[in-house]
């Protein structure tokens, strides 16, 4: 049986020592896999990656209880300069690029200690070749870029630093679908191109569904539901509450599993 790269068990985050935002949350993933983190706003889904990269420390907020491990080692509250090295790479949701710099510069930029001179010589080419419109945009300032190709800068920017774990946050905001549809798949083709596991965060379930292996619903800080991608499509509550198709009192049960109150 294939070990998990990542093992979240029972993970508890507290903002300023109080606000708990995350109450037991466990997962896995396996190499080479992508695993989709569900949920509405609030859920609890970016907290998750920023306790797992590391970031979580610059919010003034920790893990409180249980664990992450990483390819078998212990790495809650671990800065995330640690993290990066040992192959854990985010793209945040805001933030992605660095607007007054070339398409070149921001890669240029980016360093790891991970990657050998001749290694990066090819991930550069790997950028280039799975984003072919940043060939063409090599000198243009990355503030002048759409949306669409400010979110293939951002992930082109998190091969050069050779992860083994790619965390994507919110692969889909504020982008046309035609696009979303050309992301995904362009995710998809480096997934299995450098044989890395990817983390997806994601409010569009249909998106992250579509190329996901398996999925986890978060509500409320818990995990309300998982399971393989293609069983949770098919589940009534994901289908009225994410993929609008209505289910009846399957959301009244979801929301009552996520509280805790179901009876």
């Amino acid at each position: 049986m294939t070990e998990p790269l990542l093992i979240v068990d029972g993970l508890h985050v507290a903002y300023h020592r109080t606000a708990v935002a995350l109450h037991g949350v466990s997962l896995r993933v396996l190499p080479q896999t992508i695993v989709a983190l569900l949920g509405n706003n609030g859920a609890g889904k970016t907290t998750t990656l920023r306790a797992i990269s590391g970031f979580i420390g610059l919010d003034n907020a920790q893990v409180t209880a249980g664990s992450i491990r990483f390819a078998g080692a212990r790495i809650e509250n671990t800065p995330p300069h640690a993290n990066t090295a040992r192959g854990i790479v985010i793209v945040p949701e805001r933030e992605k690029v660095f607007p007054n710099l070339t398409v070149s510069e921001n890669l240029t930029v980016v360093s790891s200690r991970r990657v050998s001179a001749s290694d990066r010589k090819q991930l550069e080419d790997l950028v280039y070749q799975s984003f072919p419109p940043l060939a063409n945009l090599r000198t243009r300032l990355a503030g002048l870029l759409s949306g669409g190709e400010r979110q293939m800068l951002a992930i082109g920017s998190a091969i050069l630093c050779k992860p083994e774990l790619l965390m994507v946050d919110e692969l889909s905001l504020g982008l046309a679908p035609v696009v979303v549809d050309d992301l995904t798949r362009r995710l998809g083709t480096i997934r299995r191109e450098m044989g890395i596991a990817v983390l997806l965060v994601e409010q569009n379930a249909a998106v992250a569904l579509e190329i996901a292996d398996y999925g986890y619903v978060l509500e409320n800080g818990r995990v309300a539901l998982e399971g393989a991608a293609a069983d949770l499509r098919g589940r009534p509550e994901i289908q009225e509450s994410y993929l609008g198709i209505s289910g009846g009192d399957e959301r009244r049960r979801h929301r009552a599993i996520a509280h805790g109150t179901e009876q």
